[in-house]
């Protein structure tokens, strides 16, 4: 069965090639472009890692990342953040927030997002 990918990002242009290329690596993807749908669709889908972006209308990363650490079980999914963000103290307030790795979207090649996720993936 494949792993379950959940995208929370709300550039239509990147959420579009991290669907491609995770997809074209056999994981299922689900899509959210902003902070409140990611929420409901964390609990319905179950995802076994989510990427998660740090700016997002209506709720932030940071934000969602807080909600997940208070569910005993929400907590286990491993969360890689996505962004822009390159100083240090957004990424060490999302590490201490429960993520598990960071990716910088300047600085990453699409294909080796799979790779990454499947890194951090639950053995």
């Amino acid at each position: 069965m494949p792993k379950k990918i959940l995208i929370v990002e709300d550039d239509a242009v990147l959420a579009n090639a991290l669907q491609i290329s995770l997809q074209g690596s056999g994981f299922e993807t689900s899509l959210c472009t902003d902070g409140g749908a990611a929420e409901k669709t964390i609990l319905d889908v179950k995802p076994d890692l989510i990427l998660l972006d740090l700016l997002l209308p209506v709720k932030n990363g940071f934000e969602i990342l807080r909600e997940i650490s208070k569910d005993d079980e929400l907590k286990k999914i491993p969360v890689i953040i996505l962004t822009n963000f390159e100083q240090e103290t957004s990424v060490e307030e999302g590490i201490k927030l429960g993520a598990r790795d960071y990716i910088v979207k300047a600085n990453i090649d699409i294909k080796d997002v799979p790779v990454i996720v499947e890194k951090n993936l639950p053995k």
